[in-house]
């Protein structure tokens, strides 16, 4: 059993998401396990690009950050080589296509021996990604996608028979970031998506308080939290605040 599948048997977990290198590589490592350490039961790392399309002010400066460190995926890999020595926590690459059209087949098995579990391709769509798909399945990775506010239910169906893991829903149009309530449809939207497909699903994008974590729990797999740890983390919390902040959101 894959560490992605064990993780959502013991539970609902509670997915962490931080930019690999901003503070640095050895940062990085510091802030992973002080987020487990608080709770964090699945992490998702993304991988610095220059043009974050589908991602707030916060998550945008945090990529612009680590890339002026310096950054490349080979050091992201180091990174979680690093955090499997002290972790078995799942880990998933959050990351722009770019990234893994020059890394190619080859990245994508580093990635399976450096520790890393599954990928989500943020701007990949399924039509176009049956090679990568192929590539990460012989490498033993999952391969996640997104489904948004909008997509059709017959979309729903091709995406989550391109999934492996669990499926994303990302609960509101537009970019990351930290936002106030839900949408009205959200209970109906994820209830749908998993009339459709057997695969966990889990409900990310705002996610800032226990109030809405422990709402996400009542009709879904699993939350995300992205934008609001990033933006503790670019303002140099230290860890032990770093560890409060985390268990702060936990249910």
């Amino acid at each position: 059993m894959s560490r992605i599948a064990k993780c959502f048997k013991e539970t609902k977990p509670y997915i962490g998401y931080i930019t690999a290198g901003d503070g640095g590589i050895e940062r990085t490592l510091e802030v992973a396990l002080a987020l487990v350490k608080g709770g964090v039961d699945l992490l998702e790392v993304g991988i610095p690009f220059s043009d974050p399309v589908a991602d707030g002010p916060v998550i945008q400066d945090a990529m612009e950050r680590s890339l002026e460190s310096g950054t490349t995926p080979q050091e992201v890999l180091s990174f979680v080589k690093a955090f499997r020595k002290q972790s078995e926590v799942p880990i998933v690459l959050f990351t722009y296509y770019n990234p893994l059209f020059i890394g190619g087949a080859s990245f994508l098995k580093e990635a399976a021996y450096a520790g890393v579990d599954g990928l989500l391709v943020v701007d990949l769509p399924i039509e176009e990604g049956e090679s990568y798909r192929n590539e990460a399945k012989k490498a033993g990775l999952d391969t996640i996608f997104l489904i948004a506010p909008s997509t059709p239910k017959k979309r729903i169906k091709k995406i989550a028979e391109a999934s492996s893991g669990f499926l994303y829903y990302v609960c509101r149009k537009g970019t990351t970031g930290i936002k106030e309530g839900f949408p009205e449809d959200l209970e109906a939207r994820v209830k749908e998506i998993k009339e459709i497909s057997p695969l966990p699903v889990v409900v990310g994008f705002g996610i800032s308080n226990k109030e809405m974590s422990s709402k996400i729990l009542e009709i879904a797999d699993g939350f995300v939290v992205g934008s609001f740890l990033v933006d503790a983390i670019g303002k140099g919390k230290s860890i032990e605040e770093l560890i409060t902040l985390t268990k702060s959101l936990k249910p």
